[in-house]
């Protein structure tokens, strides 16, 4: 199956860039992590996510349907994005076999403060990478554009995320 076709957001929300270290890690640790959903931290500075760090995801609901980051993890994001100099900007997650549209159970969950990127893992192959923000009265989520930052080596191309 080819990977999904970028999504055109509209809108006044800035672009979330993903470095393509980054991008790759998130889709990495989803095929790793399937038939169960994976999590980790966005560490960078303002839209720029410089790295995805994985973390164990500790949901004691079945992982397959849930994540859940332990508070030590999130100390361990912190202290990760301090030592970079960068900031905590959010979170990561796999939809396995789902859409990568937040859940209900995200949208309870969720704080206005950080970006949330999901991607759609199926049948083990990562697919659509979207971001979202919770609005600050936390009614639901606001779809955001994201690009993933080519390497400098390949000329710094920026490409929608889901392009292959």
């Amino acid at each position: 199956m080819a990977a999904e076709k970028p999504r055109v957001v509209t809108g006044t929300r800035p672009t979330l860039v993903l470095r393509a270290e980054a991008d790759s890690g998130i889709r990495r640790h989803g095929r790793e992590a399937y038939p169960h959903e994976c999590c980790g931290a966005l560490i960078g500075r303002e839209q720029l996510v410089m790295e995805a760090l994985a973390l164990p995801n500790a949901t004691g609901e079945g992982s397959r349907r849930r994540f859940l980051v332990r508070p030590v993890d999130y100390r361990a994001a912190e202290r990760r994005a301090a030592a970079l100099g960068a900031a905590l900007l959010g979170f990561y997650h796999s939809h396995p076999d789902h859409p990568a549209r937040p859940s209900p159970y995200d949208l309870d969950h969720a704080w206005p403060v950080f970006t949330y990127v999901i991607v759609a893992v199926e049948g083990g192959e990562p697919r659509a990478l979207t971001s979202w923000r919770l609005r600050d009265d936390r009614s639901a989520f606001d779809e955001e554009p994201v690009v993933v930052e080519e390497p400098k080596a390949a000329g710094g191309r920026r490409q929608a995320a889901g392009e292959a």
